[in-house]
């Protein structure tokens, strides 16, 4: 027991993030705790745990976009070079 009271220390607010929204957002997460019968903090974690996954998902296909876009373009560079030879 010891020590998972000196974690909780060790750990206390690092857990928390502050953030600034735009009042219609911040607008339509209230509505979204009252409609649902759950706090703002409920929201805005599950919007979270949702919206993280989503995110990874679209970095990654930029990724891939962009890196495919480059090799396009240097393909086509090679195929410019070679037709002016």
């Amino acid at each position: 027991m010891e020590s998972d009271a000196a974690d909780i220390k060790k750990t206390r607010g690092d857990h928390c993030l502050n953030i600034f929204v735009s009042y219609e957002l911040k607008q339509r997460l209230r509505q979204l705790a009252e409609k649902y019968d759950r706090t703002t903090s409920d929201i805005v974690r599950a919007v979270l745990r949702i919206g993280i996954p989503m995110m990874e998902g679209l970095s990654q296909a930029e990724e891939i976009m962009v890196r495919e876009y480059i090799e396009l373009f240097r393909r086509l560079r090679r195929v410019k070079s070679l037709k002016e030879i």
